[in-house]
């Protein structure tokens, strides 16, 4: 498995940002593209941004892996629980997934933020006893706003672009595997070619090692076992493979295939494809833009919400 050039690379679809060619013929050659940014520009579409709003409940946060706050919300009737549900959520803003998870009105939202790249999530949570020491964290901190001993209930882990590179991790412990009973991957289920930076049209491969754990649970979701909501947009990075790349082996590995269809979805985002087997779901969106990546995650409310939905 290499993470290397994912760790530098995986979040440059956000940020960046295509210099003139006036600029380009007087600055100094620049070092080799660890990524082939898109040079499309998409101004169709409406890219609605969430806004922060008032939600109520009580916030605390602890220190977690790698030294990092971990941010943790609950809904103003916790303290008439003798166990609440988790949203564990990884990378962004922690006001937003904490929007998302108070109109589910019932869970509470932990949000873990560790740095760029799929790599440092991976690997923080690569150790088993990383993960329950990040929920020994959140149960002590929730008991501590309650103020009084609180379980935890169904725990469903969320990832962000690079923030998949957890779930992964987490998933690949069995006992772990057991313990999530959904998860929520948007624009996120990232890895390595083989060779490296070689795209599967030049000869190269998908690496499946960072998608086995992720492919056995939609598998178990196809069953109704647990819960797989997975979401992706058209950007092709080109040195590592794209998250439409990524669910194309996933549906492969599973004997499935996408169902066109041209809908609207969340925040102006425009639906190209799905695939619904079970509990399982997986759904294409257009766009090979910034604008189009930091969608998803806006959309995360009514992602989530179709996730769960009883």
């Amino acid at each position: 498995m290499n993470d290397s050039r994912v760790d530098r690379v995986l979040l440059v679809t956000v940020i960046v940002c295509l210099a003139s060619s006036a600029t380009a013929q007087t600055a100094p050659s620049p070092p080799a593209a660890s990524q082939n940014p898109s040079p499309m520009v998409e101004a169709t579409r409406s890219h609605e941004r969430l806004t922060q709003r008032a939600i109520g409940g009580d916030t605390a946060s602890f220190v977690g892996p790698g030294g990092k706050p971990v941010s943790v919300w609950i809904p103003g009737d916790a303290r008439s629980k003798e166990s609440i549900d988790l949203v564990i959520h990884f990378l962004g803003a922690a006001w937003l997934p904490e929007q998302a998870v108070s109109d589910l009105k019932g869970p509470a939202a932990v949000v873990v933020n560790l740095g760029a790249g799929s790599g440092i999530y991976d690997r923080s949570f690569s150790d088993a006893t990383a993960f329950d020491s990040l929920l020994t964290g959140i149960t002590r901190t929730i008991s501590g706003m309650t103020g009084k001993p609180t379980r935890i209930g169904l725990i469903t882990l969320s990832g962000f672009s690079a923030g998949h590179g957890a779930v992964r991790a987490i998933l690949r412990q069995p006992r772990h595997f057991d313990r999530v009973s959904a998860v929520l991957l948007l624009d996120g289920m990232h890895t390595s070619y083989i060779p490296e930076a070689t795209p599967l049209a030049r000869g190269g491969a998908i690496d499946s090692t960072n998608l086995v754990a992720l492919r056995d649970f939609a598998r178990a979701a196809m069953r109704g076992e647990k819960r797989f909501l997975v979401t992706h947009s058209e950007i092709f990075p080109g040195t590592f493979a794209s998250t439409t790349e990524t669910a194309d082996w996933i549906l492969t590995s599973l004997g499935l295939s996408r169902t066109p269809v041209l809908k609207w979805g969340p925040r102006g985002m425009q639906q190209l494809s799905e695939v619904r087997v079970g509990r399982f779901e997986l759904l294409g969106f257009a766009g090979n833009a910034g604008p189009d990546h930091i969608d998803q995650l806006h959309a995360m409310p009514e992602l989530l919400a179709r996730l769960l939905k009883k």
